[in-house]
């Protein structure tokens, strides 16, 4: 029996939960629908969702307070949902840990399209035998990035650290000293089906820079007016 991927829905709109649940049915995701944000924090323990969809207008604990309680144990995909159209709400959205934001009215074809595009890239094979070969990974002086497994190893202890931010940093140090556009960034990271501004480069490189200080012998240098570069010395 194949065990199908989980979807957290959270919304308090039953006509919209119900539609979204059943769009991701048709694709042969299992889903749980939780009303607001208390349930769906308890929810997230009980169900162990692979993907979550988060309304930020909820009753009592609203999205980006539930987007910051899982944050600060897990690192869970989310995607936000929200009519507040405003660059403000998205970025603040990003800032708490949200991999993507899509805003209301949307189109389902498109919401099951950016679900598909976010497993796909967090998808690890757990379990599954790798040889050497296949595996992922740049090590750098007290920083080690592993793709194939999702882990950061910095300064001897594991970093956790969202999806997006994990590629992001990955992707930069597997070229080092090579300059990246941000256009090019959102391109190569979040792909065709992403509609975004490049603020939310901006954003994912700010949260890493929380995690991971400078090196003496490595950086994420800014280049201003470009992008950014993994500067190696």
């Amino acid at each position: 029996m194949i065990n199908k991927q989980r979807i957290l829905i959270v919304d308090d709109d039953e006509n919209i939960a119900e539609l979204i649940s059943l769009y991701m049915t048709k694709e042969c995701y299992e889903t749980k629908i939780a009303p607001d944000g208390e349930t769906a924090i308890k929810m997230v323990s009980e169900f162990k969702p692979d993907l979550i969809l988060l309304d930020i207008m909820l009753p009592g604990i609203d999205g980006y307070g539930v987007c910051r309680e899982i944050r600060a144990t897990m690192s869970v995909p989310i995607i936000m949902l929200s009519a507040k159209g405003e660059v403000f709400d998205k970025v603040l959205g990003l800032e708490l840990g949200a991999d993507d934001y899509m805003e209301k009215p949307f189109d389902t074809k498109e919401l099951v399209a950016r679900v598909k595009a976010v497993l796909r890239r967090c998808k690890t094979n757990v379990g599954n035998v790798q040889d050497e070969k296949d595996v992922k990974e740049v090590s750098y002086p007290d920083l080690k990035i592993n793709l194939t497994n999702y882990a950061v190893e910095y300064m001897g202890d594991l970093i956790d650290m969202p999806p997006k931010e994990l590629e992001l940093l990955y992707f930069l140090a597997a070229s080092p000293n090579h300059v990246f556009t941000r256009e090019q960034l959102l391109d190569q990271i979040w792909g065709y089906e992403y509609i975004g501004d490049t603020r939310t480069v901006d954003v994912h490189i700010k949260r890493i820079r929380e995690k991971i200080n400078d090196h003496s012998r490595w950086k994420i240098a800014t280049i201003w007016g470009i992008g950014y570069k993994f500067e190696v010395k």
